[in-house]
């Protein structure tokens, strides 16, 4: 049973109840990301993230995780481009002891300045690891180049430059501008009874008293962009993409259903054509994941020999052309309605996925969706609505590509995306 409550100061719960289950999940979402960060703060909500955890008026950083882990519980937080979140998840028994964890370093964490200078070379080698992941490090570069001067175009840990610049009054500063029962919305799904969770809320997070300031969003224009970065890697990675849709768009379940056919599981027109038929690739996929209040991009990610650049490059373009003007199968419309469903069902095993799926939908509809509401929504996506999307988003215009590995410049022509055309 889904509910919404707000509490004495004004922060929204969320909840459902889960009776069969025996664990709990609660999660405090911020509205605040690395997209409303200035230039020169870049990575400020994510460090402050970890340092939330570094110590309070009564518990140290290992007090704290003694606590949890005393429970046998799981607790953790992570910064996307629009939220920041602090979650844990616990034996139903020990709600009590969450809630109490969970407010204790949002509204008493004493952000030391010797615990900020530990915690900046910890986020500097977490800079350093992402790097050194390509995989990672090709989406940063994509972004940037399609996105350039936006903060959605920036990575979310900030750069060496702004993570060394960060000073202890900007982590301060920005805590109590955007921290505030405005910001905030709490997330809870689990076994647990609904008039004690409310109560132990308002005992807690209830008497927050802060005034936060409104924040800014600017909608980045895209650029069809090719960066080319060389790098000595065994690999060349790939990174091509289009403009997509924002995260409420009314046409989000036919995107949904195209990236799918495109690059969403094994059966997709690109793995099979990429990796099965030309061996050209071991890893192969496209993803919506990056959809915004105002925006999105639809990516494909590619790990191939530098040999075969090219010729992956030109396959997938070739793939994104013939769902332009050929559209998708009846054979597909009928497996892709049946692969998104089953995700969507097999995705909330979990109160962690309840909890996540309900915030969300706090915080970017405001009302909730059930699961049948969204069954029905991938129902009524048609075959012309999937190649209507394709023909919008998969052309020339709208394409960028970023390349990462042994390969310069002059080694992609500009002409490869004519294919659209």
């Amino acid at each position: 049973m889904y509910r919404k409550d707000t509490l004495t100061n004004g922060i929204r719960v969320v909840s459902e109840t889960l009776p069969k289950s025996r664990s709990i999940s609660i999660g405090v979402w911020v509205k605040v990301g690395s997209r409303h960060e200035p230039a020169q703060l870049g990575g400020v909500s994510h460090f402050i993230e970890h340092l939330f955890f570094k110590g309070t008026e009564k518990r140290s950083a290992k007090e704290i995780a003694i606590a949890m882990d005393s429970i046998g519980g799981e607790m953790n937080a992570f910064t996307t481009h629009e939220t920041t979140t602090y979650y844990a998840k616990v034996v139903d028994e020990h709600l009590p002891i969450a809630v109490d964890i969970l407010s204790d370093i949002l509204m008493s964490s004493k952000f030391d300045p010797q615990e900020m200078e530990k915690e900046r070379k910890v986020i500097l080698e977490e800079i350093k690891g992402a790097e050194d992941t390509p995989d990672d490090h090709i989406q940063d570069l994509f972004t940037d180049a399609v996105w350039p001067n936006n903060p959605l175009g920036r990575p979310i840990l900030g750069t060496r430059e702004t993570i060394r610049t960060l000073r202890h009054q900007d982590l301060i500063s920005y805590r109590e501008q955007y921290y505030g029962p405005r910001e905030i919305v709490i997330s809870v799904a689990g076994n647990f009874e609904h008039g004690r969770l409310i109560e132990l809320l308002n005992a807690s997070f209830g008497t927050l008293s802060r005034t936060s300031m409104r924040k800014e969003e600017i909608t980045p224009a895209f650029t069809p962009a090719l960066v080319v970065k060389k790098k000595q890697l065994e690999q060349v990675q790939l990174c091509i993409g289009c403009k997509g849709l924002p995260f409420t768009h009314e046409n989000r379940y036919v995107l949904s259903a195209l990236n799918t056919v495109l690059g969403g599981s094994m059966s997709s027109r690109l793995f099979q054509e990429v990796r099965e038929q030309n061996a050209l690739a071991y890893s192969i996929y496209s993803s919506n994941a990056q959809s915004y209040r105002d925006t999105g991009l639809l990516t494909i990610y590619a790990g191939t020999d530098s040999s075969n650049a090219l010729e992956t490059i030109r396959i997938i373009l070739k793939e994104l052309k013939k769902i332009k003007n050929e559209g998708i199968t009846f054979a597909e419309k009928t497996r892709v309605k049946n692969q998104v469903k089953g995700s969507l069902v097999l995705s909330l095993e979990s109160s962690n996925s309840h909890m996540s799926r309900i915030a969300r939908h706090e915080i970017y509809y405001g009302k909730y969706l059930s699961v049948d509401d969204i069954i029905k929504g991938v129902e009524k996506v048609t075959k012309d609505q999937v190649q209507e999307l394709a023909q919008q988003i998969f052309t020339r215009d709208n394409c960028g590509l970023a390349v990462l590995g042994p390969l310069g410049k002059s080694d992609i022509p500009d002409s490869l995306f004519d294919i659209l055309s």
